[in-house]
């Protein structure tokens, strides 16, 4: 499935964090919150008030509750208005 955004909105491909407890246990996305670091996969072209900020494969920050989910076989996107980004990883 190839997803193009349509106006403001952006697809996301959260980036599944791993954190290591202080004995040296890996814990993967199943044990802790929803991942809020995304990859940006695609950009819609904007509208006339919005002028899009992001480009395919900036990292970001996102909002907590925001975007809709998809699945693409075993993949998880998120698509979300450019709104609901609230930093871009350098």
């Amino acid at each position: 499935m190839k997803l193009k955004p349509l106006a403001d909105r952006v697809v996301l491909k959260p980036i599944e964090a791993e954190e290591t407890t202080a004995s040296g246990i890996v814990l993967t996305g199943g044990e802790k919150e929803k991942p809020q670091q995304a990859e940006v996969i695609a950009v819609g072209p904007g509208t006339e008030d919005v002028k899009m900020e992001v480009k395919a494969g900036d990292k970001v920050i996102y909002s907590k509750y925001s975007g809709t989910e998809v699945k693409d076989g075993d993949e998880k996107y998120l698509i979300c208005s450019q709104k609901d980004i609230l930093a871009v990883i350098e």
